[in-house]
């Protein structure tokens, strides 16, 4: 291995010398520079070298090229003329290209890497963009991706359009389920129409003076290189040539090219549906590349395109969701027209969706026909949208509130909308029809929405405190029995928020955060002590901790793990508070820590985190002999191998 590094050491003299020798690098400069190439040399010739070995080669002498460039330029200017190009000006590219193929090599199934080998060769414009588009070609041939860039070199640099035709219909014959490499080569056939067109236009030629029977040396060139793309086509006109002989030369002039980009369109999108005829977003990729340019007879396009669409998805609530904004491409600019224009436009995006509710009605279509709603009604703070809007923006509020209670009415309600349609009171500041609905909810077929209670609670708390800083007794009083009915419906882990906002509301109130301790142990005690998800006990004792002191909060605790089974996450905060009573001098607090780690591991002995805790514990407060102890219980009990590895390195 020494040799072969010093072997490619000993190749970099020239390339270093000629570094000293115009001025870019002192001695002392190279002399590091052989110092970090060593380094990395040997990382590369190690049995198993890394990827990232490679990356940190790559990124060193990327740098290093860029500072010697820049040197370069530098010492050009200085001198006021230009120097010819040498050994060193080429030395660095070719040896980050020469790493990148050790890579690639070695990491054949990185794809990310390849691209990026792709990306320097194509910036630096080296001689091996090719030799490597080939390789990563053949290496992975069911990548879209690798056959899109291939296309688009050939497309781009070498201009060779014939070669990139061929990638792509390559790539589409291997990955005919891919909608990029459809969509781009679409892209791609009308990007070269249009150049040709932009072409015959800087030529000087009349674009209305080519008629349909005219061999114009472009369309030649076109229906040569697209002789499988229009064959079928040339069939169905060869058969009608001459009964409409004369029909044709009556024929008004018109632009070959929009008819030719018409027909690459059309059978592409042929093509495109036989591989994916279920992918309704390829369907709209392609609507969308109709709507952006200019075509013969595209009117007649766009409503075969919406026709299929609508045989095909019209079960789909996406679907109508995309043709209903198809009325409104930019939410954004309805601030910016008339009240006119404006009602005219909404009110056919929103005859889609009642359409769409006769036909596929689901609660999934009406989570989409409010979010539009919303989006028109009102901005991401909550405010209604400009006041001189005032007039339809208050009726589309009211339509609003007719999809939600036509959701309600039709059974489609569920606990998403449920909770938006109690907001929409909030931000348009009805509280107490927000209050009067999420109370009936609540006591309807949402009675163990945790989602809806949190609503119900907080809108209780604002009418508490309509007229009044902080709720009165009776007030509390009430809160507290809603909370109460809810957290012993509602398991702990689901009720998290409404757990959090109890403690939060009640934080200055002793007495009920007694009985909320009482309640949180009898929920607790009917679930088994199971607390996946949210410890609700763990952050009772850290509240209790914070209010109360020490004492309380052991009060606390010890009722909790008196629990069944007590969670970890309850051990830990005890032990945790525990710890910290340690470290400040109380010595009585060390046997209760060893008390807890013991309690914990007579249920949780598979832990690994919590041995090494309770190891590291012993090495900082107690003595070798029970570090020890520990360490050979560990090694002993856990079962996991990867667990055991870990204890044993730890």
């Amino acid at each position: 291995m020494a040799d072969v590094v010093q072997y490619r050491l000993e190749r970099m003299v020239n390339e270093l010398e000629d570094l000293e020798r115009r001025g870019l690098f002192t001695r002392q400069e190279i002399a590091e520079i052989v110092k970090q190439r060593r380094k990395f040399e040997y990382r590369l010739k190690r049995p198993s070298p890394l990827k990232q070995d490679f990356l940190a080669y790559i990124d060193y002498e990327t740098q290093l090229d860029s500072l010697r460039r820049l040197r370069k330029k530098s010492a050009a200017k200085e001198t006021k003329r230009k120097r010819k190009k040498s050994v060193s000006d080429f030395a660095g590219v070719a040896r980050i290209i020469e790493i990148y193929r050790l890579a690639v090599m070695r990491y054949k199934g990185d794809v990310d890497l390849w691209f990026k080998y792709l990306e320097f060769c194509r910036k630096r414009k080296n001689g091996r963009m090719k030799k490597a588009l080939a390789q990563v070609i053949r290496f992975h041939p069911k990548v879209p991706g690798v056959w899109i860039y291939a296309a688009a070199w050939e497309f781009d640099h070498n201009l060779n359009v014939a070669a990139a035709r061929a990638l792509m219909q390559s790539g589409l014959r291997l990955c005919p389920k891919s909608e990029d490499l459809w969509v781009e080569y679409l892209r791609m056939e009308l990007t070269y129409l249009n150049k040709l067109k932009a072409r015959r236009v800087a030529l000087g030629e009349d674009e209305g003076a080519l008629t349909h029977d005219q061999k114009d040396a472009n369309e030649k060139q076109w229906r040569e290189e697209n002789q499988d793309l229009f064959m079928s086509l040339n069939e169905e006109r060869e058969g009608a040539k001459g009964s409409d002989a004369e029909s044709e030369e009556s024929e008004k002039k018109s632009d070959l090219f929009r008819e030719q980009g018409l027909n690459v369109l059309q059978t592409i999108y042929g093509g495109a549906l036989e591989a994916l005829p279920s992918s309704f977003s390829l369907r709209r990729r392609f609507f969308e590349i109709l709507e952006a340019i200019d075509l013969a007879d595209s009117e007649g396009m766009h409503e075969k395109i919406l026709t299929d669409m609508k045989r095909d998805f019209s079960a789909d609530p996406e679907y109508w969701d995309w043709l209903a904004k198809l009325e409104i491409p930019e939410l954004s600019t309805v601030e910016n027209l008339s009240e006119e224009s404006m009602q005219h436009k909404l009110l056919k995006a929103v005859k889609v969706y009642e359409e769409a509710l006769e036909v596929v009605p689901s609660a999934d279509l009406f989570d989409l026909y409010v979010k539009f709603l919303m989006d028109i009604t009102f901005l991401k703070e909550g405010k209604m949208r400009t006041p001189e809007l005032t007039g339809p923006i208050e009726k589309f509020v009211s339509q609003l509130l007719a999809v939600y209670e036509k959701a309600e009415t039709m059974g489609y309600l569920n606990e998403n909308l449920a909770s938006k349609y109690v907001s929409l009171y909030l931000q348009l500041e009805r509280l107490d029809e927000a209050r009067e609905l999420v109370e009936k909810l609540c006591s309807g077929q949402f009675s163990s929405s945790a989602q809806l209670w949190q609503l119900r609670v907080s809108i209780e708390v604002r009418c508490a405190t309509r007229k009044h800083s902080s709720p009165s007794k009776e007030d509390l009083s009430s809160i507290f029995q809603l909370l109460r009915k809810v957290l012993t419906d509602i398991s702990v882990s689901e009720a998290k928020s409404l757990w959090l906002m109890a403690l939060d509301l009640f934080t200055d109130h002793k007495h009920y955060l007694d009985k909320f301790v009482d309640i949180a142990f009898i929920s607790l005690a009917k679930n088994g002590g199971n607390e996946e998800g949210f410890s609700v006990s763990s952050t009772m004792v850290k509240f209790v901790l914070e209010k109360d002191g020490i004492e309380h909060a052991r009060e606390i605790y010890k009722k909790f793990l008196a629990l069944p089974r007590p969670s970890l996450d309850i051990y830990r905060t005890c032990i945790e508070l525990e710890l910290n009573l340690t470290s400040s001098g109380d010595k009585k607090s060390l046997a209760k820590v060893r008390k807890l780690f013991e309690a914990a591991l007579s249920t949780y002995d598979q832990s690994l985190r919590l041995w090494q805790d309770y190891y590291s514990m012993e090495i900082k407060m107690g003595t070798s002999e029970t570090a020890n102890a520990v360490h050979w219980r560990a090694r002993k009990t856990l079962k996991d191998a990867a667990a055991l590895t870990a204890f044993r390195n730890y």
